[in-house]
């Protein structure tokens, strides 16, 4: 079974969502959006960007 998204309302009443892999443990937890709908347009942009998206590492100055 493949990964799923999960949109949930949080304790402060943000609507967000959270990406689930097959085992269910959480991925990813979104920003918050204003409504359900927001929040799929999230979903869809992070499936589009996902599969494309490059890996970057960020180092710090020490």
């Amino acid at each position: 079974m493949a990964g799923h998204f999960e949109i949930f309302t949080d304790a402060e009443s943000n609507v967000r969502f959270r990406l689930l892999a097959a085992d269910g443990t959480v991925l990813a937890i979104s920003r918050a959006f204003k409504d359900k709908r927001s929040a799929a347009d999230g979903i869809m942009a992070v499936r589009e960007c996902a599969g494309t998206g490059l890996i970057r590492e960020v180092r710090t100055a020490s």
